[in-house]
């Protein structure tokens, strides 16, 4: 039987969905500037 599509890994996924990645780029400063708009809790993965 093959594998599972999704191998979770903790730090592959702050490294692309993270805080701190999406600060690094001007789309992703974007992003969360509209997520506190929202009054988002959460406003990235880690």
């Amino acid at each position: 039987m093959s594998k599972r599509t999704y191998q979770p890994k903790k730090r592959k996924r702050a490294k692309t969905h993270g805080f701190l990645a999406r600060t690094k780029t001007p789309s992703g400063k974007k992003i969360l500037q509209g997520r506190r708009r929202m009054g988002r809790k959460k406003l990235s993965v880690s």
